[in-house]
């Protein structure tokens, strides 16, 4: 009990009691570290949310990006009938292509030397953003160069730019929101196919398709290794990095990108020590095929380019904003052949840069315009004066069919061996006489000979059995329209273009269809719609009407006194027209010009598959030196001639089969079955009163014309010259120009009872033809 109350009543140690109940002191510098940590963590925090804010204020408005914007494919391309770029209007030179077309080499080549983590980060790399923004805000540029991903480096090549301007915290926001956006969008692949076609290459073009063209004289998928290499490399410094013109750095480069391949493990270091050897110069071509052809093609297609647009804008199209993928009817190869044949190839002698030509080729079937020229010789003039479409000149006697010879068919009914009056003839109202070239009469003829012959007098007696009125429904039907009524004179000359002709003279080859011509057969637009283009036929005249012209204009070629025996083309079935313009005696008088002068020459024809209309002349007609020659009005028919001999070889030679309402008479003379007919026409009887009105008009709208020397009526009796022409017939089979081979061409303004001749130097056979406006 005792030893009980001794522990009971022991006091306690205080040293005991003391440590017990006594805290340790805190620790300040501890508690100071804390404090830095969390005020860190929270100006972190802050900065977080701050950059975070600032990034989505800077991508709210960051531009719109779209797959035109992407694809560098923005500007309007314009493709020819068989889908080839022709031209790309507002755009780079630059030459497209597409992923499956795109060497694996290459894409592993540029991943590894511009962003080996391309195929696994999400079109930001967030460590280079943070050093990025580190160096924008320290002032240092070095982060804000080389730091973006290749899907960055896409978004600034298509909405910003490699200016300084564009180094900034804003754009390197809206770049990186952009590029998230585009990542997740496309395929990695898209991207890359994106990103080839957009970057620089140097020599002012862009992307590594045109490079490999213009560098190598290949495709991409052409070439090597060690090629598509250096081409990888080149978008860092393409003037530095040029293998013409900067050998040694481009070499460096080259093998910079070999390497990093290898460290990528995308080829193997063997590979790349084998492509490091190969020389820089190696595959080089001599020439540059894209830069070169370019400038040439453009002056080919320029005339057909320039229409082309027109008919944009008049569809309610803005090429200016681009993004328009237009195919058109453009036979390329029969393009480049009008030029050639109008500029450099020497089978048609012009022997004059000032004198011009004007042709347009159609498809005689379906109206499809498949090819053009405006002019020739005509220097570094883009979408100039196009002669092509011009309506100021006079078409001549290629009027006849058009006008008088094929409403008569039509209305009237007429065989081709109706008879037709070569006689004396007065303009009725008036005392105006109308001559051919030889001032005489060969008295009653068939339709046949008068037109072959290309004689004046019969057509306009023609057109007055017809009257103006048919005669320009007719000509309505064949998409030829006037302001001003026409008049008598119009039979002999239509004031209309080689595309007019060219379309109206195809109805007769497409049995008497008619298709109103088109440049354009497709538009595909940026928002995925498609609109296509084609020309409805519509029947101008009846099957017989068309068989029966082409009976006849198949013989102004072959018949001894045709008025295109130039043209002729042994073998070949094509049926055509001869036009030729004369001066009036005062004109001649007043500008210092020959009597046996042309102002105009055309050729208008066609076979079953093309119709042609060509027209020569000067710009600027009554000047002492802008008339033609006797030799030069053949210049028409021989440019004719050699274009349909050229696409006879992607012809059939199809001859034109005679519909069951024709009947035969003879060798070469036909009728229409069933009809009342006569042989002879009723011209002189007809009231003058039915012409004397739109002979008047005629005058009254001409007086004050730029051409009223040429086809003033005044002088009309004054002019007695006459000639005789001479001419030979041309029977080769293969055509080949020949100076002694001429046509029967030649012409009298009918107001004007002007003459011209053409005079051949080969006299094998002799004949009398006329030819008038």
């Amino acid at each position: 009990m005792n030893n009980g109350n001794q522990y009971q009543n022991r006091p306690m140690r205080r040293t005991q009691h003391s440590k017990m109940g006594k805290h340790p002191k805190p620790n300040r510098h501890s508690s100071l570290i804390k404090k830095l940590l969390l005020a860190a963590v929270a100006v972190f925090v802050a900065m977080i949310i701050f950059g975070g804010g600032l990034f989505m204020y800077y991508a709210q408005s960051a531009p719109k990006i779209t797959e035109a914007k992407l694809s560098s494919d923005n500007a309007t391309v314009i493709y020819d009938k068989d889908g080839k770029v022709l031209t790309r209007l507002g755009s780079q030179n630059r030459e497209y292509v597409k992923k499956d077309k795109i060497p694996k080499t290459l894409k592993n080549a540029i991943v590894s030397i511009e962003d080996r983590r391309f195929y696994k980060n999400n079109g930001v790399d967030p460590i280079r953003i943070v050093g990025a923004t580190v160096a924008n805000l320290t002032g240092s540029s070095l982060g804000l160069q080389g730091a973006s991903t290749l899907t960055q480096q896409l978004v600034k090549l298509s909405v910003f730019s490699t200016d300084a301007s564009d180094r900034t915290l804003r754009v390197k926001a809206q770049e990186a929101w952009l590029a998230l956006k585009v990542d997740k969008k496309y395929s990695k692949d898209q991207i890359l196919e994106f990103y080839i076609n957009k970057v620089y290459m140097g020599n002012g073009i862009y992307g590594m398709q045109t490079a490999a063209k213009y560098y190598f004289g290949k495709s991409l998928e052409k070439l090597d290794l060690a090629q598509l290499a250096l081409l990888a490399g080149m978008p860092q410094s393409p003037t530095n990095y040029d293998p013409i013109s900067n050998p040694k750095y481009a070499k460096s480069r080259r093998d910079t990108v070999l390497q990093a391949m290898a460290s990528n493990k995308v080829i193997t270091q063997a590979q790349a020590t084998e492509a490091q050897k190969e020389s820089i110069s190696d595959g080089l071509s001599e020439t540059h095929e894209t830069s070169t052809n370019s400038a040439k093609k453009n002056k080919i297609i320029d005339p057909y380019i320039k229409q082309v647009l027109q008919d944009l804008s008049d569809k309610g199209f803005d090429t200016a904003k681009g993004g328009l993928k237009v195919y058109t009817n453009m036979d390329y190869a029969a393009q480049k052949k009008l030029y050639d044949l109008a500029n450099n190839d020497q089978t048609v002698q012009f022997n004059d840069d000032e004198l011009q030509i004007g042709a347009t080729l159609v498809n005689s079937k379906n109206g499809k315009i498949a090819a053009m020229i405006g002019g020739r010789k005509t220097g570094d003039v883009t979408y100039g004066l196009n002669r092509a479409v011009q309506t100021d000149r006079s078409s001549g006697s290629t009027a006849k069919p058009l006008m008088d010879y094929g409403p008569a068919f039509e209305y009237l009914k007429w065989s081709t061996y109706r008879k037709v009056k070569d006689t004396p003839f007065t303009y009725p109202g008036t005392d105006t006489k109308l001559y051919d070239f030889d001032h005489k009469f060969k008295g009653t003829m068939t339709v046949r000979d008068a037109l072959i012959q290309s004689r004046n007098v019969p057509a306009i007696r023609t057109l007055q059995d017809v009257g103006i009125s048919k005669a320009t429904t007719f000509l309505e039907g064949l998409g030829i329209t006037s302001k001003e009524p026409y008049n008598l004179n119009n039979g002999i000359g239509l004031y209309i273009s080689t595309l007019q002709t060219a379309a109206a003279y195809a109805a007769f080859a497409n049995d008497g269809i008619y298709h109103k011509p088109t440049y354009i057969n497709k538009i595909d637009t940026n928002s995925g719609k498609t609109y296509t283009y084609k020309s409805k036929g519509v029947r101008a005249m009846s099957k017989a009407t068309a068989f029966l012209m082409t009976s006849i204009l198949k013989g102004v070629t072959t018949d001894s006194q045709g008025s295109g025996t130039a043209a002729n083309i042994t073998g070949m079935n094509m049926a055509s027209k001869t036009g030729t313009v004369a001066y009036s005696k005062k004109a001649t008088e007043a500008n210092d010009i020959p009597s046996s002068a042309s102002s105009d020459s055309w050729m208008a024809g066609y076979t079953k598959d093309y119709s042609l209309a060509v027209w020569t002349g000067y710009d600027h007609p009554n000047t002492s030196t802008g008339y033609l020659t006797q030799s030069q009005t053949e210049l028409a028919q021989y440019y004719w001639k050699y274009m349909i001999y050229y696409l006879s070889q992607y012809s059939s030679n199809e001859d034109w089969t005679m519909p069951s309402t024709v009947g035969k008479k003879g060798t070469n003379q036909y009728y229409q079955i069933g009809e009342d007919y006569d042989e002879t026409g009723k011209s002189d009887e007809y009231s003058k009163n039915n012409s004397s009105s739109s002979w008047s008009s005629y005058s009254s709208k001409h007086s004050n014309s730029s051409y009223s020397s040429r086809y003033s009526s005044s002088d009309a009796d004054d002019d007695d010259s006459s000639s005789n022409d001479t001419s030979s017939e041309d029977n080769s089979s293969t055509p080949s120009y020949s100076s002694n081979v001429s046509s029967n061409d030649t012409t009298s303004d009918s107001t004007s009872t002007t003459t011209s001749t053409t005079t051949s130097t080969s006299t094998t056979s002799t004949s009398s033809a006329s030819d008038s406006e």
